[in-house]
């Protein structure tokens, strides 16, 4: 992004805290170079030939040259408490931020992101775009869209709209579990969150379930609040805790 004026909004819309900053994907600087003036900043940069350029254009610069998701496979990117910023492209965005998320260590998630993955986010109970990503990222996060870019402020422009979208994290990290029931809850969001949770439960005890928490049995995901998924996920996994278990255990 080539765009003084909203380079400017990010950094105006970064936390105002003393936590480290970690940067992904700085590319030829143009953030950093704001970010170098107000924290302290580590960047993560996987392509050999930009890592060469910021080496030469900054001195005061911590650069980490390679994929920061193998920084990442212990669970923690660093070992203390950071925010996050970053420029993500489509294909590697929604696997950023969920890692970042379950970090305990991040504190806070800045990135600029297609509005498209933005809106996945962001999305409420009953909104076309609410999914599993909408309640793990509202589980964990106070989720906000700061602002829309046009792709008229990059070069070269991208054929999508951008989002600047900030994760204020109020829960450390978020049950994995909680997040593998969410994809089998919206594995088809055209289909009866019934139907799609009996792919791996037991339909009588899913009937059971829904009907202690009086929730209709043709009801949609995208109609469920994040408060209801959790009570469903927590009668279920206490069933198959006392021996009314899954479909798969019972076919066994």
């Amino acid at each position: 992004m080539k765009n003084q004026h909203y380079l400017n909004k990010i950094i105006e819309s970064m936390p105002n805290d003393d936590n480290l900053v970690v940067e992904i994907g700085p590319g030829l600087g143009d953030l950093t170079e704001k970010l170098l003036q107000k924290n302290s900043l580590v960047a993560y940069e996987i392509d050999e030939e930009l890592c060469k350029i910021l080496k030469d254009k900054f001195n005061n610069l911590e650069l980490i040259c390679g994929d920061v998701l193998d920084s990442w496979r212990s669970g923690r990117l660093r070992e203390e408490k950071y925010n996050l910023i970053a420029n993500l492209p489509y294909y590697v965005a929604t696997n950023i931020i969920l890692k970042a998320l379950k970090d305990e260590n991040c504190q806070n998630i800045l990135v600029l992101i297609q509005k498209e993955v933005a809106d996945k986010f962001n999305a409420k109970v009953g909104d076309k775009a609410y999914s599993s990503l909408s309640i793990i990222a509202q589980s964990t996060a106070d989720v906000k869209v700061c602002f829309d870019i046009e792709p008229s402020a990059f070069y070269p422009a991208p054929k999508v709209n951008s989002s600047v979208i900030l994760f204020s994290k109020f829960n450390p990290s978020y049950d994995e579990e909680f997040a593998k029931f969410l994809k089998v809850a919206f594995s088809q969001p055209r289909k009866t969150l019934l139907k799609n949770l009996s792919s791996k439960y037991n339909k009588e005890l899913l009937y059971k379930v829904f009907d202690a928490l009086k929730i209709e049995s043709n009801i949609r995901p995208h109609q469920i609040s994040k408060e209801l998924f959790f009570e469903v996920f927590s009668k279920l996994k206490g069933d198959t805790k006392n021996g009314n278990t899954s479909k798969q255990r019972k076919n066994t």
